[in-house]
């Protein structure tokens, strides 16, 4: 019956037990480890809810197809395995459910479920961060799609570098010159002794 049943949980992600409550198989997604370099497969756990417990009608229809067996005959059977879960429960404080987890008693008589670790069919995968210069891709600018290439001539469209050259120096140079030139005829006025010795 167990194996029926956990097939029956794999498949539709949830079980419940008449009187106790529902099994339900979560999924966790997959995580990096930036310390090791990988990222690992998504996991599954099993979790307990105590508060529903009514078996849906496809369940009855799998487990009476599975038996082989009418489907009032797999309602009473799984109502009897129900009946001795709980007393299993309540006699023992425990019951190990195989693949699944373990059901247990506390002081107070509420039903704790620790959940088995589901085994990981895959494995972790090597994660090396690659970092790519100027690599186009899309963007949203407001309600706009661009790539990376019509922005960055977009932004750059307003800047004008000014190219320097020698020339200009030596222009400016050659002015200041032909003006201290001009200043100094003009105050010995336009000798060219004043550029002498005397």
């Amino acid at each position: 019956m167990i194996d029926i049943l956990n097939g029956y949980l794999i498949q539709h992600k949830s079980i419940s037990i008449p009187g106790l409550g529902t099994i339900y198989v979560e999924r966790l997604p997959a995580m990096n480890d930036f310390t090791n370099r990988q990222i690992h497969p998504p996991s599954y756990r099993f979790r307990f809810d105590k508060y529903f417990d009514a078996p849906d009608k496809d369940f009855f229809t799998f487990l009476a197809a599975h038996r082989q067996i009418p489907e009032y005959e797999a309602i009473k059977q799984y109502n009897e395995f129900a009946y001795e879960l709980r007393n299993s429960i309540r006699q023992e404080d425990r019951f190990t459910w195989p693949d699944v987890g373990v059901l247990s008693k506390d002081i107070s008589g509420e039903i704790n479920f620790e959940s088995a670790t589901a085994p990981s069919l895959l494995q972790p995968v090597a994660a090396n961060r690659v970092i790519r210069q100027d690599a186009p891709h899309a963007l949203l600018v407001g309600e706009q799609e661009t790539t990376t290439q019509q922005m960055s001539e977009i932004l750059n469209e307003g800047t004008y570098v000014e190219k320097e050259s020698w020339w200009t120096y030596a222009l400016i140079l050659f002015a200041i010159a032909l003006c201290i030139l001009f200043f100094h005829f003009f105050r010995f006025g336009g000798k060219l002794e004043s550029f002498g010795g005397q």
